[in-house]
């Protein structure tokens, strides 16, 4: 549990906002749809159905999470919805995991902290 008291204002927002960022990434067909998005050089529409095998309904709903929290934006180019990555949103996610990468490269040069980082491959 945080210790809330010790977090500036600013922080606790800027936590909220990887925390929301996070739980709309943490899902599986979710994750499938951004690397889908990522694939592409243009949006995409129709063909995230096609290419999950999903359920309307079901990859509507995990678009609706998506786009809820910023992470994908939807145009409407009649007759459907054109979706792309909400870069801009993805930004502070990115920052903060290469802020622990970093971190993570920091500690396996030097054992300076006092509960050193386990060597897991991540973030290299």
């Amino acid at each position: 549990m945080e210790n809330t008291e010790t977090v500036s204002p600013s922080e606790l927002a800027s936590n909220e906002e990887l925390a929301t960022i996070a739980k709309a990434l943490a899902h599986p067909a979710r994750v499938q749809i951004v690397r889908l998005l990522l694939s592409r050089s243009s949006c995409i529409g129709g063909e995230i159905t096609q290419e999950l095998g999903l359920a309307q309904s079901t990859v509507s709903e995990h678009l609706r999470i998506l786009k809820e929290a910023g992470v994908v934006v939807g145009e409407i180019e009649h007759p459907r919805i054109c979706y792309s990555l909400g870069v801009k949103r993805l930004a502070p996610l990115c920052e903060f995991l290469t802020a622990i990468g970093l971190q993570y490269q920091a500690s396996a040069q030097k054992d300076g902290l006092c509960c050193p980082l386990e060597p897991s491959g991540c973030c290299r």
